[in-house]
């Protein structure tokens, strides 16, 4: 089954370069590179701050575009991996490594099937 890991940060405590900060990567890496060993992982990036996002909407059949997120939210979406795994424990396991989970947070999500999706 495959699963979204979202990783979100804080922007009250932002990058800062430090030594824990690069340990904080390294270890994020170590991970990814363990899950494309095992073949579970599907894709994996990290997202730049929200201040570069643009939101885009359609009104009147024309796009509309707006710098930022608007979202009445602390923290943002910082990056995720995609795997696809054996079960919902193992999804778990993997979300709970993410060195991000013991500052701020991730969220698993299992991915919708495409034939579940289209009629």
């Amino acid at each position: 089954m495959k699963y979204m890991i979202l990783i979100y940060s804080n922007p009250e405590t932002p990058w800062t370069g430090s030594e824990s900060d690069k340990q904080t990567l390294r270890d994020l890496f170590v991970l990814r590179d363990e899950l494309v060993e095992s073949g579970e992982l599907l894709g994996s990036e990290g997202l730049l701050e929200p201040d570069s996002a643009k939101t885009v909407r359609i009104r009147e059949g024309l796009p509309v575009v707006t710098d930022g997120p608007f979202v009445e939210s602390k923290e943002h979406l910082a990056g995720y991996f995609l795997v696809d795994c054996v079960s919902e424990e193992r999804a778990v396991e993997i979300a709970a490594r993410n060195p991000i989970a013991a500052t701020w947070a991730v969220e698993l999500r299992p991915v919708a099937e495409e034939r579940v999706m289209r009629f």
